[in-house]
């Protein structure tokens, strides 16, 4: 059966009264004349109804535990303010600072906020995959943790609850020389974990050898050398702090203490530290640093490492185009793209502005070699801004320290956390859901 609609006839069919239609609509008219503009029921002023009042009325109870104090950090920053609040003044300028004016480190994190995504639209991203290899093995996402110093004086777990984040995320830790855990404890701890270890060749060769031969043993499979630390950066924020190892009980401390006294009694009650490569240190940190650099430091040395180090070799501190080969030519598996973090030498080049070209030269090469970039990475965003313009991996220091600081293991944890919803986020807004599908063309680099 087929229907069909007549046009009505408007000579034959009456106009609908306006008046009448607006009252069905919910309108009324003030005062009850029509002439008068028709105002909806729904903005009538009324007296409201207790029953409309209580589903407002939500008074959640405070809380103040860990858990719930870093469940309300949705960004690295504000684990950073936590951080701040909780730890001693020292360790946390021992953290948060760099070399000199703290230039370098302040460019590195404009670095990414000079930049411009863009986007691909009406593309499934239903599913994100962040899963990646790294020097031969898989990692649940594109970032490691990279290796700092001192670490148990930042928050008393320190590298055993980096460790065993780490592993817990499907990622590589690395530990560092100078850190406050030995090689053997740090695989106990984190026995399932992907372990690295970070080297500053000494003076003194034996001790960097018996150094690997732990490494290996205790099965960590990539050494990471660093080879931008000539001598001590001029760190200005220990000096004023008078930092040393281990911190010191002056006055200026007692009185710091009082406001942080949950730092002090875990420092207080655990164990005394102890590091990767030496038992016990008193002193400043650049005193120690100094004495365990090595100023004499060539290419010869990066092939002795070449041939007594069986597994993966990363160099980490490049920081030119001609280092990123010349330390592949002479064997390295990796490349970390570093400025130690702002905290050697002030002005010097930024990693990520470097990553394009180091990309470009390294693909001219032929060659296989990783690109792993760190320095002022703090969100989720900034890796992905980081792969899309040629990284194989990043690094971070500082954002999973202030987690550290924040909350211990459970910081770190929260600290991860954040930046794996970032990545994802930020990758669903781009149109991708593979970090393979990255490219250049989904990052810009503005002027400043």
């Amino acid at each position: 059966m087929t229907h069909t609609i007549q046009p009505s006839n408007p000579e034959t069919t009456p106009a609908p009264d306006a008046t009448d239609a607006r009252a069905a609509a919910g309108y009324a008219a003030p005062g009850g004349l029509s002439a008068a503009p028709l105002v909806p029921a729904a903005l009538k002023r009324r007296i409201p109804k207790y029953s409309d009042l209580a589903p407002l009325m939500q008074f959640k109870k405070p809380e103040f535990s860990k858990a719930a104090r870093l469940k309300r950090a949705s960004t690295i920053w504000e684990l950073r303010d936590i951080a701040k609040r909780r730890t001693p003044q020292a360790p946390f300028d021992y953290t948060d600072g760099a070399a000199e004016a703290e230039i370098t480190l302040r460019r590195a994190r404009e670095a990414f906020l000079d930049i411009e995504f863009r986007p691909g639209i009406l593309r499934n991203v239903s599913s994100i995959d962040l899963n990646t290899d790294i020097l031969g093995k898989p990692s649940r996402l594109p970032v490691g943790i990279a290796p700092t110093g001192f670490t148990r004086m930042m928050q008393s777990e320190g590298e055993y609850a980096g460790s065993q984040a780490a592993e817990a995320a499907g990622i590589p830790y690395t530990l560092s020389t100078m850190g406050t855990a030995s090689i053997e404890d740090v695989a106990a701890a984190a026995p399932n974990g992907r372990n690295w270890f970070q080297l500053y060749l000494w003076t003194d060769r034996d001790r960097s050898l018996e150094l690997i031969e732990r490494a290996a043993k205790a099965g960590n499979d990539t050494l990471m050398v660093t080879v931008d630390t000539a001598v001590a950066g001029a760190r200005l924020r220990d000096v004023r702090n008078g930092m040393t190892i281990p911190p010191a009980l002056t006055l200026k401390t007692v009185l710091d203490a009082s406001y942080r006294p949950a730092w002090w009694f875990n420092f207080l009650t655990h164990e005394p530290l102890t590091f990767a490569s030496l038992s016990r240190y008193t002193g400043t940190v650049a005193d120690l640093i100094n004495s365990m650099f090595d100023p004499t430091l060539t290419f010869e040395d990066l092939d002795w490492l070449r041939e007594t180090w069986k597994g993966k070799l990363v160099v980490k501190g490049i920081q030119t185009v001609d280092d990123a080969r010349k330390v592949v030519d002479h064997g390295a598996d990796g490349v970390v793209l570093s400025n130690h973090g702002g905290r050697q030498l002030d002005r010097a080049p930024i990693p990520f502005h470097l990553l394009p070209d180091v990309s470009k030269a390294l693909k001219a090469d032929n060659s296989d070699a990783a690109i792993i970039l760190d320095t002022g990475i703090m969100s989720g965003a900034d890796i992905i801004a980081a792969l899309a313009l040629g990284a194989d991996f990043t690094l971070i220091g500082r954002a999973y320290l202030y987690g550290l600081m924040a909350g211990g293991r459970a910081g770190v944890d929260r600290a991860l956390e954040i930046l794996e919803k970032d990545m994802a986020r930020t990758m669903a807004l781009l149109g991708v859901s593979k970090l393979s599908e990255l490219t250049p063309d989904h990052v810009r680099i503005l002027g400043r």
